[in-house]
């Protein structure tokens, strides 16, 4: 049995810039909300092997990025932020 997803919290400040997108983007960040929540470190942006900083992770997907924090002891994610350049 394969663990359960990561719980997905939305900060404020993300909220807000989410209530604004066009429906197709808003769609566009929870697909990718779905695809964090299940492997949070999927999002391959650092190569290296240092651990320090791996919790915040960045999403780019087209016009669209998310900045999110990874709690691993409570298994949840944060949106920090959404950015599109739309």
């Amino acid at each position: 049995m394969s663990p359960s997803p990561y719980a997905v919290r939305v900060s404020a400040a993300a909220a807000k810039v989410l209530d604004t997108l066009p429906e197709h983007a808003a769609d566009t960040v929870w697909d990718i909300l779905a695809a964090a929540a299940d492997d949070p470190f999927g999002f391959q942006q650092f190569d290296t092997d240092d651990d320090e900083g791996e919790d915040g992770r960045y999403a780019a997907v087209g016009q669209l990025s998310l900045t999110y924090w990874i709690n691993r002891p409570l298994r949840s994610l944060t949106v920090l932020s959404i950015v599109w350049l739309g």
